[in-house]
């Protein structure tokens, strides 16, 4: 697993990914409100620290190569595809971005960014018609948009797990579920039992699988979600 070009001190790489994913995060989302940038500013964080060790330092792979190579001897723990250690760790040496970790990777990321893009637009449409959202993804959690980006972080640690952003990962999603309580004290006292009504029959953040296999797709804007 040798490679001709450095792997790791690519800073130019860290700050190209950085940015082109934060600013993918951003058309999806579209933050306006003091908690969206609040959570959109700690999801461009992760996404900082992700990067950083995937060009820049490997220093998850410094602290664990110890304990990787007496027990994976024959991998070169300081190449960049060596950075994927679930598939190196699962057997997938060859070919990491084609193994089954990376490629779930890619799913929940694209899901994630979907959820993001597809929740925005409904919330749009009805903060545009001074009414709450339960059209499309707000029809099965009420918290779509953090779910997404939940999902992506999901996916980037899947892909690319480093002792940082597991240890960030926890508390960025505690963050998202304090600004989804945060929101929805705001929407009660603003649509009182309509919302009551609305959060007793749709969860927060996951879905029940019957509601997902029987909701009409014809809802409409009846109650809302935040």
């Amino acid at each position: 697993m040798s490679e001709a070009t450095p792997a790791y001190g690519l800073w130019s790489l860290v700050i190209v990914n950085s940015a082109i994913f934060i600013l993918f995060a951003y058309t999806f989302f579209k933050p306006q409100t003091p908690q969206d940038w609040s959570s959109f500013g700690a999801f461009s964080a992760f996404l900082i620290a992700l990067f950083v060790e995937m060009y820049g330092f490997p220093l998850t792979i410094y602290f664990l190569s110890g304990g990787l190579q007496s027990r994976f001897p024959d991998v070169n723990w300081f190449s960049h595809d060596a950075g994927h250690l679930l598939e190196m760790m699962f057997g997938w040496k060859a070919h990491p971005h084609a193994g089954p970790f990376h490629i779930l990777s890619f799913l929940l990321i694209g899901a994630g960014f979907l959820l993001i893009s597809s929740a925005w637009k409904v919330l749009y449409e009805a903060q545009r018609v001074r009414g709450m959202a339960t059209a499309g993804p707000y029809g099965f959690v009420r918290h779509p948009q953090y779910v997404g980006f939940i999902l992506v972080m999901l996916g980037f640690l899947v892909q690319w797990p480093t002792i940082l952003t597991l240890a960030m990962f926890p508390v960025l999603a505690a963050m998202y579920v304090k600004l989804a309580r945060s929101e929805e004290r705001a929407v009660r006292a603003q649509f009182g039992e309509g919302y009551d009504k609305y959060a007793a029959e749709v969860p927060g953040f996951i879905p029940r699988i019957g509601r997902v296999i029987g909701r009409n797709s014809s809802d409409g804007y009846r109650h809302g979600g935040v």
